[in-house]
């Protein structure tokens, strides 16, 4: 597995969804099998079935992020350059063609939610921003075209 980069904001949310998943969720799981194992036969039983694959998916769940975790670099806010943009840095850039000004952070794909602004390294516009400093436009091909941004900003996170 490839090295996991999470922020020490993102391993926090890994841990606490790890430590519900094996506590609050396994115990869910283990009632609904419980109870449906009180239906009676259970070659037959739909609900059991379910309750079954529920827990085999979570088992499967909890494994993932525990070896995400496992792998995990987690960066501090000294690992974050200033001068270029870099995992853990949240960038303000201009949309030339739109003329709007979106800010992002940067963060590993394990973290990566653009509903929070919180972009990948490795997605187009993340890939095409590392490594490039305050001033600097680029050009980044999108599903729906090209778009060149202009960074405006550069800040550790």
């Amino acid at each position: 597995m490839k090295d996991v980069i999470l922020t020490a904001e993102g391993y926090e949310k890994l841990k606490q969804e790890i430590e519900y998943l094996s506590n609050d969720k396994r115990r869910e799981v283990a009632d609904r099998i419980r109870v449906a194992r009180e239906f009676g036969d259970i070659a037959e039983n739909a609900e059991y079935d379910d309750a079954k694959n529920e827990q085999a998916l979570l088992e499967h769940r909890i494994a993932t992020l525990e070896e995400r975790l496992r792998s995990a670099r987690v960066l501090s806010k000294k690992d974050v350059a200033k001068d270029v943009v870099s995992v853990g840095s949240k960038v303000r850039l201009r949309d030339i063609d739109a003329k709007q000004t979106v800010e992002y952070r940067i963060v590993g794909s394990a973290e990566a939610n653009p509903a929070e602004n919180k972009l990948s390294n490795e997605s187009p516009v993340g890939k095409a921003i590392i490594g490039k400093k305050k001033g600097e436009t680029v050009e980044v091909a999108a599903p729906r075209g090209s778009m060149k941004f202009k960074i405006l900003e550069i800040k550790a996170a």
